[in-house]
């Protein structure tokens, strides 16, 4: 049991008396751990393109398979477990949702700290590029970026952090910006302590509440982002079904009754970006005492 009297032990605490926050993120916790054990639980592999029948294409929800096994949410066009298939896709979602808001995170964070911290021409031209990239939409940004670099994790990854860090950056650079004309800071820096050190040990950690909420937002965003992209042909190659991608490949499906192929991947999406998002949600209203209720 956490220590009530430690900041995590009060953080939660005090996070545990939302019981729809607590059910959210518990949510966000089992669709993690369905995605980590997505081989052990999947009854079968759809990345295994020489085990899959197009005889089982199609198939609605409880048909029996060539594979002998029961596909309890049907099967996609291309004879995929759809069960399978929504776990995988988890994975896929979870991984690019976490890698692309990390990369964000450290990138805009620095900069945004930077910017703050030396002023002048430096942050004119941060801040000057920050706003200018948050004048277009993200995922209008993404779209071109992506179809630049062509298909793949890594590219997907570095489109979204190329849409995304600059919503950091913004937030780093307001927390910053506050923190550096506070009496500590002066305090630290006519100490013999380098810049560095005053900046990862007494600016940083000051700056960090806003940008963990920030962080679990464009973590969510990111998901629905890779989505989008993978819906519209230009995410992931075919190989690695995406929920995107699930729902992309059942759409021509939906007017001549075989709603699963989309329906059931796009509730597992829907599912997990507002669970994310009631997650921050909580975590915002906690660290901000003014938006509580």
């Amino acid at each position: 049991m956490k220590n009530a009297s430690s900041p995590l032990g009060r953080f939660w605490q005090e996070y545990r008396e939302n019981k729809i926050a607590v059910v959210a993120l518990a949510v966000v916790v089992l669709m993690i751990l369905m995605a980590l054990f997505a081989a052990v639980i999947s009854p079968q592999n759809p990345y295994d393109l020489a085990n899959l029948s197009l005889m089982d294409s199609r198939r609605p929800p409880g048909f029996e398979g060539s594979g002998g096994y029961t596909h309890i949410l049907g099967t996609d066009p291309q004879g995929r477990d759809l069960l399978s298939a929504i776990f995988y896709g988890l994975r896929i979602s979870i991984q690019i949702g976490l890698a692309a808001g990390l990369v964000s995170l450290s990138i805009g964070t620095a900069l945004g700290i930077l910017a703050a911290y030396l002023g002048g021409r430096v942050e004119t031209l941060i801040m000057r590029l920050v706003d200018l990239q948050l004048s277009f939409p993200a995922i209008l940004l993404a779209l071109v970026i992506v179809a630049m670099l062509g298909q793949g994790k890594a590219q997907l990854i570095g489109a979204l952090v190329a849409a995304q860090y600059a919503y950091f950056a913004r937030t780093a650079y307001g927390a910053a910006k506050a923190e550096r004309g506070k009496d500590y800071i002066e305090a630290a820096l006519a100490t013999p302590l380098s810049a560095r050190l005053v900046v990862w040990r007494h600016m940083l950690p000051n700056c960090a509440p806003p940008l963990i909420v920030v962080a679990t937002v464009q973590i969510a965003n990111s998901i629905s982002l890779e989505a989008t992209l993978s819906f519209l042909g230009l995410g992931l190659p075919v190989t690695e079904p995406s929920l995107g991608m699930l729902i992309s490949n059942g759409f021509p499906y939906m007017m001549s009754g075989r709603y699963w192929i989309s329906v059931y991947p796009g509730v597992a999406l829907i599912i997990l970006i507002v669970a994310i998002n009631i997650v921050g949600d909580q975590v915002r209203d906690q660290f901000n005492p003014r938006l509580r209720k």
